[in-house]
């Protein structure tokens, strides 16, 4: 089984529209994609089945190639920068 690597930036509830949303980075061997992800929830969802819904759209859209509101960087070997995973898939930060 394959384990995409996911990095979780600027997670926070939106109480307007009743979303979690969230910066989600994919990493995979072409480089890292970040996509812009939202779902709805009521504020008091666990945040691990928040971020796991966000993963899973992530994925989703890196998957399709969806490139609606995503920011493309080279793999690290390109750019002789160490890339940084802080979180694998389903793993998030500690909530602020």
């Amino acid at each position: 089984m394959y384990t995409i690597p996911l990095q979780f930036s600027d997670v926070i509830y939106n109480a307007a529209n009743q979303t979690f949303e969230a910066l989600v980075t994919v990493h995979d061997a072409s480089g890292a994609r970040r996509y812009a992800c939202a779902i709805h929830a009521p504020i008091d969802m666990e945040f691990e089945d928040a971020a796991r819904g966000l993963s899973t759209q992530a994925i989703r859209r890196h998957g399709r190639g969806d490139l609606g509101s995503v920011l493309k960087f080279p793999p690290a070997h390109e750019t002789g920068q160490e890339t940084r995973v802080h979180f694998a898939s389903h793993v998030h930060p500690q909530a602020a």
